[in-house]
């Protein structure tokens, strides 16, 4: 994929991305539907930059329960909050939602202005900075889904943020059902049922993934 056209390359031409990647000790890795790309408890010290395919990072609980915390789309960074904590294991898992390919990038490199490259660097770093911040902002979203007490205001929130994200009331969101009770944190068949009642009262029509708010 074109890496000018990511966040954490923003503002960077082609050729100065190049000359970056040569001294961050990149590599890139393909991962196959359901492969784990960084496991629950490691320690990392790269950040990881999907290129193609689609990442979904998940917590396990020690009952062997899975909540969803988000999805990773070609071009957006992962772990880099990890790997810019020395020794800081994960407390999350990020698989391949499908056949996925990702860049790793080195941490101590990225944040180190090397001597070929310091023009730029910089705005590699800042970059890296407004990422941190933005995935800052998407936790605390989260956080404000799931403080409904109801199936249905958790719904209601999210599909909110959904509408004003795409600028329509109709909208494709990216979890099948299991995925959104994961991430809402309810349960996927009294969510189900939610999602049926709201269509029947009139306030969401629905296929699959495409949704419609009635407003």
């Amino acid at each position: 994929m074109n890496l000018s056209g990511t966040e954490l390359f923003r503002g960077l031409s082609e050729s100065e991305i190049a000359s970056l990647l040569e001294c961050l000790g990149a590599a890139e890795r393909s991962y196959q539907k359901k492969d784990i790309i960084l496991s629950e408890g490691i320690v990392t010290e790269n950040l990881g930059i999907v290129l193609s395919g689609m990442a979904v990072v998940s917590c396990d609980d020690i009952w062997g329960g899975t909540s969803i915390l988000g999805t990773v789309a070609p071009g957006s960074v992962f772990a880099e909050a990890y790997a810019c904590i020395p020794k800081e294991p994960l407390q999350v898992t990020v698989s391949a939602a499908e056949d996925t390919s990702v860049l790793f990038l080195n941490i101590g490199r990225v944040l180190t202005t090397c001597t070929s490259a310091c023009a730029f660097h910089t705005q590699l770093v800042r970059n890296l900075l407004t990422v941190c911040a933005r995935k800052s902002l998407l936790l605390s979203r989260r956080i404000q889904h799931t403080s409904s007490k109801s199936i249905r205001g958790r719904l209601m929130s999210y599909f909110s943020e959904c509408a004003r994200h795409s600028g329509s009331d109709s909208f494709l969101i990216p979890y099948n059902r299991q995925q959104l009770a994961d991430y809402l944190n309810v349960d996927r068949s009294a969510m189900c049922s939610e999602l049926s009642k709201m269509q029947k009262d009139g306030l969401i029509v629905y296929r699959k993934n495409r949704f419609l708010l009635k407003t």
